[in-house]
């Protein structure tokens, strides 16, 4: 009876045991459209958290960019999903998490190191709940070419004299196309050009938010104005600019042909690779000397804990990690132009990001003015700007008429909340 009772008691132990290294040991699987950071995370990031944490191992599993969505909601469908979601911003992610498929995260350990601005495109409508850790923004403005400004005598334009002077003189010199845009791939005159220059005009927040609330219209100057800026551009362009597409743009200038190039920070890398020539980057020009500036400085990526994850006690320690203020200097770094939403100053080798990044300390942050909400129906107006921004470029479209098609095509679906 006694040595019955020891071996039960062994078992027991063994089993127990069995049982307390499964539950520290895990393995995490992570989504992302991010397939060009597959050897950053590799080499940089799952080590350092494994190190901290031995019981848990990560594996990064990302997809093309242009499937992913699609991709990840197949697999959440089928339960198939890795354990860690990287979110798109606004209202991708949103759709998840209304059906159930990603956690709130807002009492996450770590949370409290972001603003509500930075946490904005990962939180339901109301603001009171927050599904995804903020992780990373991307900034517009100006890539130039420091040899060729240095060879016409130019400095960065800090107004929008200066800027459209300088272009004067770039194009009255004739050895550099005075900016590297196209507008055959729409999005990039939107993005690089409406979106770029715009929130000096409607005052970044302010006026974003007065387009959600009704109590402005995309018919109001301070929205109108940016496409008369933007069509002065034209004259700017490279010969045959309309049928020039954004890895066109891309080589004009890296290839030491263009002067200016309107820019997200996602360029710095790979243009940093490309170009044989000494870059500076400036923010978009105030309309007149002693204005406030403002940038857009849009949230681009976060992760979420999926809401079937076997593993979500070690989710939870990796989501944390990744909010921590370790995790947001080593993937800054890894990545420059992509700059941490986290409160925490973080310190970056790159200059030309260091450069885009310090613009915060100078300029008031917005997001793109269609992302959050305005979107949401169809017409979609984030497309449908794209579309008026290369109408306007080209001349297709008056300022005053690509605004009124917009306004038209929100109020056709969207009605302000009173």
């Amino acid at each position: 009876m006694k040595k019955r009772l020891l071996t039960a008691l062994f078992l027991g132990t063994t089993f127990l045991g069995a049982t307390a290294a499964w539950a520290e040991d895990a393995t995490l699987t992570i989504e992302s459209w991010r397939n060009d950071d597959l050897a950053i995370w590799q080499e940089k990031l799952i080590p350092a958290f494994e190190k901290a944490n031995p019981g848990i191992k990560v594996n990064f599993t990302p997809s093309a960019p242009p499937e992913y969505n699609a991709a990840l909601n197949a697999k959440l469908d089928a339960g198939t999903a890795g354990d860690v979601i990287a979110c798109r911003p606004f209202d991708a992610s949103l759709e998840l998490y209304k059906k159930g498929q990603l956690t709130d995260l807002s009492t996450l350990p770590g949370m409290d190191n972001f603003t509500d601005t930075s946490k904005s495109a990962w939180q339901t409508d109301d603001g009171k709940t927050t599904f995804c850790v903020p992780v990373a923004s991307v900034i517009h403005g100006f890539i130039y070419n420091k040899d060729a400004f240095d060879k016409l005598g130019l400095k960065p334009p800090q107004t929008e004299e200066e800027f459209f002077a300088a272009l004067d003189k770039i194009k009255a010199d004739g050895t550099y196309v005075p900016m590297a845009m196209g507008t055959k791939d729409l999005w990039e005159a939107a993005t690089m050009g409406y979106q770029n220059i715009g929130p000096n005009y409607w005052k970044g927040e302010e006026g974003r938010l007065a387009l959600i609330k009704g109590s402005q219209k995309l018919t109001d100057a301070d929205w109108i104005e940016p496409f008369v800026t933007l069509a002065k551009w034209k004259s700017y362009l490279g010969d045959g600019f309309e049928a020039q597409t954004y890895p066109d743009s891309q080589n004009l200038f890296t290839l030491g042909r263009a002067a200016i190039y309107p820019a997200g920070s996602w360029e710095i890398s790979p243009f940093g690779a490309q170009a044989q020539f000494k870059m500076g980057a400036f923010p978009p020009p105030v309309r007149k000397a002693g204005d406030t500036c403002y940038i857009s400085d849009h949230n681009d990526i976060g992760f979420g804990l999926n809401a079937k994850s076997k593993n979500p006690e070690a989710a939870k320690k990796l989501l944390a990690w990744i909010a921590s203020p370790e995790f947001a200097t080593l993937y800054a770094n890894a990545l420059p132009g992509f700059f941490s939403l986290a409160k925490s100053e973080v310190k970056l080798d790159n200059p030309l990001a260091q450069e885009f990044v310090s613009w915060r300390n100078k300029c008031k942050s917005t997001i793109r003015s269609t992302y959050k909400i305005l979107s949401r129906g169809t017409p979609n107006l984030e497309n449908e700007t794209w579309v008026e921004s290369a109408n306007v470029i080209n001349g297709v479209d008056t300022p005053q008429a690509a605004a009124e098609k917009l306004q038209r095509g929100l109020d056709s679906w969207y009605k302000p909340a009173k």
